[in-house]
């Protein structure tokens, strides 16, 4: 049996710019990023740096305008749109912080979702017993707006898992969380990560939420490098 590849995602000399009406503005300066199958890897900065930007690029939502982008040996860089999206269908997950719940769908129908279009069996007591591992079987038939902001955040993350993506990308996870829920909410992206041995890729401004992962890397004016704090507690 052939083994997977341990580089699950890589960037070579990525750039992002836009046009603006009398300039161009450069967003990504020569990004070069390496992450292995199963990591969980932070990025962090302040807010406008290029963390979203890049997050966009890496899970196929965004094209960079020069470099290359690898995802699961795949590269990015060359496919069409429907072909990203077929890839991410396939072997990403999200989760943001607004959560992008549908309204007029309950908690289990907005979880179930993914796993429908994707054709995947038994949607229906997978997405069950995904509400019951996040705390929410209870909640099943609610509607978003009956929800708290956690229980929204939750609901987003066991949509996020259904499908057993290979990775999962989340944007500021519990920014718009109290410390108590964010925490829970944090501990389940963890959990789940380490049961289904998902690669975990954060954006995030948390310390506290950064120094859990693996590797740690710092967006900066649009150029990342690796914090020399990255794996130093796992390395023991």
């Amino acid at each position: 049996m052939n083994e997977l590849p341990s580089v699950f995602i890589e960037t070579r000399n990525l750039q992002k710019t836009v046009q603006l009406p009398s300039s161009s503005l450069t967003i990504l300066t020569d990004i070069n990023l390496t992450i292995n199958r199963g990591q969980s890897v932070a990025i962090v900065g302040a807010s406008g740096s290029g963390k979203s930007t890049l997050l966009g690029i890496l899970a196929g939502l965004d094209q960079a305008t020069q470099g290359e982008v690898f995802l699961a040996g795949q590269a990015l860089h060359q496919m069409s749109d429907d072909e990203r999206a077929a890839l991410r269908a396939k072997k990403v997950g999200f989760v943001f912080q607004s959560f992008l719940l549908l309204p007029a769908l309950t908690a289990l129908e907005n979880v179930t979702l993914p796993a429908e279009l994707a054709g995947l069996k038994d949607a229906r007591a997978k997405g069950l017993a995904l509400l019951e591992q996040v705390g929410l079987a209870e909640r099943a038939d609610f509607f978003p707006a009956q929800l708290s902001g956690g229980e929204q955040q939750r609901v987003a993350i066991a949509r996020a898992f259904i499908t057993k993506p290979e990775i999962l990308f989340a944007d500021e996870p519990s920014a718009n969380l109290d410390a108590n829920t964010g925490e829970m909410v944090e501990n389940l992206l963890f959990d789940l990560n380490q049961q289904q041995g998902t690669t975990l890729v954060l954006v995030t401004h948390k310390a506290s939420l950064a120094e859990r992962c693996q590797a740690q890397w710092v967006m900066q004016s649009g150029r990342l490098t690796l914090s020399t704090d990255s794996g130093a507690k796992h390395a023991l």
